[in-house]
């Protein structure tokens, strides 16, 4: 998993590297060095013999943890041009040594739960590694490719849109307790779920588009309040990436024709929720969206295949793209679980404090390692955001 973050900046200069694109967004070296920071704070840090080689690099690549002591602001990790790539590259090499030989002498059951999280730390760190690229690279008027050529488009037919019927009545939503799980995904609990149908794939570009050219993004009737004020205010008039001749879009491969077949991307949550609307559906809540994915399999348009693009659906039975693809946007706020408590210590900072003004997506992107997500899995963003990945699935009351 650490090699792997390495590879994903193959290609990229130190100077694309260097970029932060806007304050939401962090420079890949940053990327590199605050997932290095984590192993020496809180994996090497646990050993008494144990100084670090670069004491004063904490302040700069300390994210959150307000426990662990002051940080860099985040709007200016941008402005890091020392310690160079190359130094960073060193520290990934030094503490990565470190902690091996950490784990040879020590078989201690906690250090391997902090290690674990370390990595799986280190997978989020590597989808977000793309999305800013992808944002920093779209801000160049030249908007060059981060890989050229990536896999073509597939070919095939657009699935028929139908509704599925979800189980009904009290059932148990969080994880089960076998295998890695963030702090988030827990305590199991139970969950009403009354009458309801989840769309059997994720909404297509040219759906987007029929939305487009209905005025969806003139008719404030569609859209929240603060949504229609963001519209407003950003001049949004198509998702992000996307040309004004809506014929066009950004990816990680540069400009190329947008693909009516492949889902809706780079939606906002205030976007789906009026796509929604529109079309005389609603956001699946999060709890109707585990239910009806913990019986399919981790599969589908992940990271590991290398396409970093939404691709049109290849299946044509029950439930299609629920892992891979697009992040989905759910109808619920990322809030704690019945029960929830956050770990002990400085990695309980990790998801609990920020339960307020964002929302929940589910199933993963095309960015996403396929060895990190699952049906539990809760991801979170405020309803602006635009740059991650995501898309939507409808879903329908009965």
């Amino acid at each position: 998993m650490r090699q792997r973050t390495v590879d994903l900046c193959a290609g990229l200069s130190a100077e694309d590297l260097q970029l932060q694109s806007m304050p939401e967004a962090s420079p890949g070296k940053w990327h590199l060095a605050h997932t290095t920071w984590f192993f020496d704070q809180f994996v090497l840090g646990r050993d008494a013999g144990w100084t670090s080689p670069r004491p004063a690099w904490s302040f700069l690549f300390n994210s959150y943890y307000q426990s662990v002591g002051p940080m860099h602001a985040r709007a200016h990790r941008g402005l890091l041009s020392r310690p160079s790539l190359a130094e960073v590259l060193a520290f990934r090499a030094r503490i990565d040594d470190a902690v091996d030989d950490l784990l040879a002498r020590d078989d201690d059951r906690e250090l391997h739960a902090v290690v674990e999280l370390g990595l799986q730390h280190e997978q989020q760190h590597q989808e977000l590694l793309l999305t800013d690229i992808k944002h920093a690279l779209w801000c160049n008027p030249l908007q060059p490719a981060y890989r050229e050529p990536l896999p073509a488009p597939v070919a095939g037919a657009v699935l028929p849109l139908r509704f599925l019927p979800g189980p009904e009545g009290v059932l148990e939503v969080g994880h089960r307790g076998a295998g890695f799980a963030f702090d988030n995904e827990t305590p199991r609990h139970r969950s009403l779920l009354l009458p309801h149908a989840l769309a059997n794939r994720l909404v297509t570009n040219a759906e987007y588009l029929d939305f487009i050219h209905d005025g969806g993004y003139r008719e404030p009737r569609l859209w929240l309040s603060d949504g229609w004020d963001t519209v407003q205010r950003e001049g949004w008039q198509h998702p992000l990436y996307w040309h004004d001749d809506l014929d066009s879009e950004f990816t990680l491969a540069g400009i190329r024709s947008i693909d009516p077949r492949e889902p809706a991307c780079h939606l906002s949550y205030y976007e789906a929720e009026a796509f929604a609307r529109w079309a005389g559906a609603r956001l699946p809540t999060e709890a109707e969206w585990e239910i009806a994915a913990a019986g399919v399999a981790v599969t589908g348009n992940l990271q590991d295949t290398g396409r970093f693009q939404p691709q049109a659906v290849l299946g044509d039975k029950g439930l299609q793209q629920v892992f891979g693809d697009v992040w989905e946007w759910t109808a619920s706020p990322y809030v704690g679980y019945p029960g929830f408590h956050p770990l002990p210590g400085a990695v309980g900072e990790y998801n609990g404090k920020f339960m307020c003004g964002q929302w929940v997506l589910r199933g993963g992107s095309c960015a996403t390692p396929a060895d990190h997500v699952r049906a539990s899995y809760r991801n979170f963003f405020p309803p602006q955001a635009r740059w991650q990945f995501a898309g939507l699935r409808l879903g329908q009351d009965r």
